[in-house]
Protein backbone atom coordinates (compact mmCIF):
# COMPACT_ATOMS: atom_id res chain seq x y z
CA UNK A 1 0.00 0.00 0.00
CA UNK A 2 1.24 3.47 -0.89
CA UNK A 3 2.14 5.66 2.06
CA UNK A 4 -0.54 8.15 3.03
CA UNK A 5 0.69 11.74 2.75
CA UNK A 6 0.15 14.19 5.61
CA UNK A 7 0.88 17.93 5.58
CA UNK A 8 1.34 19.64 8.95
CA UNK A 9 1.04 23.44 9.05
CA UNK A 10 2.33 25.12 12.23
CA UNK A 11 4.72 27.99 12.90
CA UNK A 12 6.28 26.17 15.86
CA UNK A 13 9.25 24.13 14.54
CA UNK A 14 9.18 21.88 17.61
CA UNK A 15 5.60 20.88 16.86
CA UNK A 16 6.50 20.25 13.21
CA UNK A 17 9.44 18.07 14.20
CA UNK A 18 7.35 16.20 16.75
CA UNK A 19 4.58 15.52 14.23
CA UNK A 20 7.08 14.34 11.67
CA UNK A 21 8.59 11.85 14.11
CA UNK A 22 5.34 10.63 15.62
CA UNK A 23 3.40 10.18 12.39
CA UNK A 24 6.47 9.19 10.40
CA UNK A 25 7.06 6.38 12.89
CA UNK A 26 3.71 4.91 11.83
CA UNK A 27 4.74 4.74 8.20
CA UNK A 28 3.12 7.94 6.92
CA UNK A 29 4.89 10.38 4.60
CA UNK A 30 4.88 13.60 6.60
CA UNK A 31 5.62 17.07 5.27
CA UNK A 32 5.72 20.28 7.31
CA UNK A 33 5.49 23.99 6.57
CA UNK A 34 5.48 26.92 9.00
CA UNK A 35 3.17 29.40 7.26
CA UNK A 36 -0.11 29.45 5.37
CA UNK A 37 1.33 30.68 2.09
CA UNK A 38 3.68 27.72 1.88
CA UNK A 39 0.81 25.38 2.76
CA UNK A 40 -1.42 26.75 0.01
CA UNK A 41 1.42 26.44 -2.50
CA UNK A 42 2.07 22.90 -1.34
CA UNK A 43 -1.54 21.70 -1.70
CA UNK A 44 -1.76 23.40 -5.09
CA UNK A 45 1.12 21.35 -6.44
CA UNK A 46 1.06 18.09 -4.48
CA UNK A 47 -1.62 15.64 -3.38
CA UNK A 48 -2.23 14.98 0.32
CA UNK A 49 -4.55 12.64 2.17
CA UNK A 50 -4.63 14.73 5.33
CA UNK A 51 -3.79 18.34 6.15
CA UNK A 52 -3.40 19.31 9.82
CA UNK A 53 -3.27 23.07 10.26
CA UNK A 54 -2.98 25.48 13.16
CA UNK A 55 -5.48 28.30 12.99
CA UNK A 56 -3.08 31.09 13.96
CA UNK A 57 -0.35 31.33 11.35
CA UNK A 58 2.13 34.19 10.82
CA UNK A 59 0.77 35.25 7.41
CA UNK A 60 -2.80 34.03 6.83
CA UNK A 61 -5.61 32.73 8.97
CA UNK A 62 -5.69 28.96 9.20
CA UNK A 63 -9.21 28.80 7.81
CA UNK A 64 -7.84 30.14 4.54
CA UNK A 65 -5.69 27.02 4.35
CA UNK A 66 -8.81 24.93 4.95
CA UNK A 67 -10.73 26.70 2.20
CA UNK A 68 -7.92 26.49 -0.35
CA UNK A 69 -7.21 22.84 0.42
CA UNK A 70 -10.85 21.77 0.04
CA UNK A 71 -11.11 23.78 -3.18
CA UNK A 72 -8.13 22.23 -4.96
CA UNK A 73 -8.23 18.83 -3.21
CA UNK A 74 -11.85 18.11 -2.18
CA UNK A 75 -11.01 14.50 -1.28
CA UNK A 76 -8.31 15.51 1.21
CA UNK A 77 -9.29 15.59 4.87
CA UNK A 78 -8.43 18.72 6.84
CA UNK A 79 -8.15 18.94 10.62
CA UNK A 80 -7.92 22.32 12.35
CA UNK A 81 -6.08 22.55 15.67
CA UNK A 82 -5.77 25.61 17.85
CA UNK A 83 -4.67 26.81 21.24
CA UNK A 84 -7.39 29.47 21.14
CA UNK A 85 -10.69 27.69 20.41
CA UNK A 86 -13.84 29.63 19.59
CA UNK A 87 -17.35 28.59 18.60
CA UNK A 88 -17.26 30.88 15.56
CA UNK A 89 -14.06 29.31 14.22
CA UNK A 90 -15.39 25.83 14.88
CA UNK A 91 -18.58 26.53 12.93
CA UNK A 92 -16.68 28.10 10.04
CA UNK A 93 -14.22 25.20 9.93
CA UNK A 94 -17.06 22.72 9.59
CA UNK A 95 -18.77 24.89 6.96
CA UNK A 96 -15.59 24.91 4.89
CA UNK A 97 -15.41 21.14 5.05
CA UNK A 98 -12.91 20.47 7.86
CA UNK A 99 -13.04 16.94 9.21
CA UNK A 100 -12.57 18.13 12.79
CA UNK A 101 -11.77 21.19 14.89
CA UNK A 102 -9.61 20.34 17.90
CA UNK A 103 -7.92 22.10 20.79
CA UNK A 104 -4.20 21.77 21.48
CA UNK A 105 -1.83 20.74 23.08
CA UNK A 106 -0.04 18.37 20.74
CA UNK A 107 0.90 15.06 22.34
CA UNK A 108 1.79 11.70 20.76
CA UNK A 109 -1.66 10.31 21.56
CA UNK A 110 -3.32 13.49 20.30
CA UNK A 111 -1.59 13.26 16.93
CA UNK A 112 -2.18 9.55 16.51
CA UNK A 113 -5.84 9.88 17.47
CA UNK A 114 -6.28 12.45 14.71
CA UNK A 115 -4.68 10.16 12.14
CA UNK A 116 -6.59 7.12 13.34
CA UNK A 117 -9.96 8.87 13.17
CA UNK A 118 -9.31 10.07 9.64
CA UNK A 119 -7.80 6.90 8.25
CA UNK A 120 -10.08 4.50 10.12
CA UNK A 121 -12.95 6.35 8.52
CA UNK A 122 -11.42 5.55 5.15
CA UNK A 123 -10.84 1.94 6.11
CA UNK A 124 -7.05 2.32 6.11
CA UNK A 125 -4.98 0.39 8.59
CA UNK A 126 -2.02 2.07 10.25
CA UNK A 127 1.23 0.40 9.28
CA UNK A 128 2.86 -1.55 12.03
CA UNK A 129 5.43 -3.37 9.94
CA UNK A 130 7.55 -0.24 10.33
CA UNK A 131 8.23 -1.32 13.92
CA UNK A 132 9.99 -4.53 12.88
CA UNK A 133 13.16 -2.65 11.97
CA UNK A 134 13.53 -1.57 15.61
CA UNK A 135 13.86 -5.05 17.11
CA UNK A 136 17.59 -4.59 17.71
CA UNK A 137 17.19 -1.17 19.29
CA UNK A 138 14.63 -1.76 22.04
CA UNK A 139 14.46 -4.24 24.91
CA UNK A 140 11.08 -5.88 25.68
CA UNK A 141 10.18 -5.90 29.35
CA UNK A 142 10.04 -9.70 29.24
CA UNK A 143 13.75 -9.73 28.40
CA UNK A 144 14.43 -8.14 31.79
CA UNK A 145 13.02 -11.10 33.68
CA UNK A 146 15.44 -13.29 35.62
CA UNK A 147 18.37 -10.94 35.00
CA UNK A 148 20.51 -8.91 37.35
CA UNK A 149 19.30 -5.44 36.40
CA UNK A 150 20.27 -2.12 37.95
CA UNK A 151 17.36 0.35 37.98
CA UNK A 152 17.24 3.83 39.50
CA UNK A 153 15.30 6.96 38.56
CA UNK A 154 14.39 5.63 35.14
CA UNK A 155 17.94 4.54 34.25
CA UNK A 156 18.82 0.86 33.94
CA UNK A 157 21.74 -1.41 33.14
CA UNK A 158 21.81 -5.11 32.33
CA UNK A 159 24.39 -7.66 31.14
CA UNK A 160 24.24 -7.95 27.38
CA UNK A 161 26.51 -10.14 25.26
CA UNK A 162 30.20 -10.91 25.01
CA UNK A 163 30.93 -9.34 28.36
CA UNK A 164 29.22 -6.02 27.61
CA UNK A 165 26.48 -4.21 29.48
CA UNK A 166 23.60 -2.14 28.09
CA UNK A 167 22.73 1.16 29.72
CA UNK A 168 19.39 2.73 28.90
CA UNK A 169 16.20 4.41 30.05
CA UNK A 170 12.66 3.40 30.93
CA UNK A 171 10.72 5.78 28.67
CA UNK A 172 7.56 5.67 30.82
CA UNK A 173 9.44 7.14 33.78
CA UNK A 174 10.12 10.36 31.86
CA UNK A 175 6.76 10.71 30.11
CA UNK A 176 5.29 11.92 33.39
CA UNK A 177 7.17 15.17 32.92
CA UNK A 178 5.90 15.82 29.39
CA UNK A 179 6.10 14.53 25.88
CA UNK A 180 9.49 12.97 25.26
CA UNK A 181 10.85 14.41 22.03
CA UNK A 182 14.37 13.16 21.62
CA UNK A 183 17.56 11.79 23.06
CA UNK A 184 20.64 13.99 23.02
CA UNK A 185 23.67 11.71 23.09
CA UNK A 186 26.99 13.21 24.09
CA UNK A 187 29.15 13.65 21.01
CA UNK A 188 32.13 11.38 20.45
CA UNK A 189 31.29 9.38 23.55
CA UNK A 190 34.23 7.00 24.06
CA UNK A 191 33.74 6.10 27.70
CA UNK A 192 31.24 6.54 30.55
CA UNK A 193 31.88 7.13 34.23
CA UNK A 194 29.62 6.03 37.06
CA UNK A 195 27.54 8.95 38.32
CA UNK A 196 28.31 11.18 35.35
CA UNK A 197 26.02 12.16 32.48
CA UNK A 198 26.16 10.10 29.30
CA UNK A 199 23.05 11.48 27.59
CA UNK A 200 20.18 13.93 28.01
CA UNK A 201 16.45 13.56 27.42
CA UNK A 202 14.53 16.60 26.21
CA UNK A 203 10.76 16.75 26.73
CA UNK A 204 8.05 18.65 24.93
CA UNK A 205 7.53 20.82 28.01
CA UNK A 206 11.13 22.00 27.89
CA UNK A 207 12.36 19.74 30.66
CA UNK A 208 15.89 18.36 30.41
CA UNK A 209 16.74 15.09 32.16
CA UNK A 210 20.32 13.98 32.64
CA UNK A 211 20.97 10.27 32.14
CA UNK A 212 23.79 9.37 34.50
CA UNK A 213 25.70 6.19 33.89
CA UNK A 214 25.47 3.65 36.71
CA UNK A 215 28.77 2.10 35.60
CA UNK A 216 32.23 2.99 34.35
CA UNK A 217 33.36 1.51 31.07
CA UNK A 218 34.49 1.81 27.48
CA UNK A 219 31.72 2.52 24.97
CA UNK A 220 31.44 -0.27 22.40
CA UNK A 221 28.23 0.79 20.66
CA UNK A 222 25.57 3.51 20.74
CA UNK A 223 21.92 3.27 19.74
CA UNK A 224 21.80 5.07 16.39
CA UNK A 225 18.01 4.69 16.17
CA UNK A 226 17.16 6.03 19.61
CA UNK A 227 15.27 9.06 18.34
CA UNK A 228 13.32 7.01 15.79
CA UNK A 229 12.26 4.41 18.31
CA UNK A 230 11.18 6.98 20.92
CA UNK A 231 8.04 7.76 18.92
CA UNK A 232 7.18 4.12 18.37
CA UNK A 233 7.61 3.33 22.05
CA UNK A 234 4.66 5.60 22.75
CA UNK A 235 2.22 3.38 20.89
CA UNK A 236 0.15 0.58 22.40
CA UNK A 237 1.42 -2.05 19.96
CA UNK A 238 4.86 -1.70 21.55
CA UNK A 239 3.55 -1.57 25.09
CA UNK A 240 6.02 -4.19 26.32
CA UNK A 241 9.03 -2.51 24.78
CA UNK A 242 9.53 0.47 27.03
CA UNK A 243 13.21 -0.22 27.71
CA UNK A 244 15.42 1.73 25.34
CA UNK A 245 19.14 1.04 25.43
CA UNK A 246 21.44 3.98 24.70
CA UNK A 247 24.98 2.60 24.97
CA UNK A 248 26.74 -0.75 25.27
CA UNK A 249 29.90 -0.69 27.32
CA UNK A 250 32.77 -2.89 28.44
CA UNK A 251 32.85 -2.39 32.21
CA UNK A 252 36.04 -1.21 33.90
CA UNK A 253 36.74 -2.06 37.51
CA UNK A 254 37.72 1.04 39.50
Amino acid sequence: MEKQRILVVDDDPVICLSCKRILGAEGFSVFTVEDGGSAIKKVSNEEFDLVITDIRLPDVYGLTVVQETKTVQPKADVVVVTGYPSLEDAKESMRLGAFEYLEKPFTPDFMMNIAKKVFDKRGWILKKAYIDQFKDYVVPASAMDNLTVYYKDGTWARPSKEGTWEIGVDVRHFLVGGQLLYVDMLKDLKAVTAGEMCARLLSGEGNIYEVKSPMTGIVKDTNSRANDIICSLLKDHLSEGWFLWLVRIKPIQV
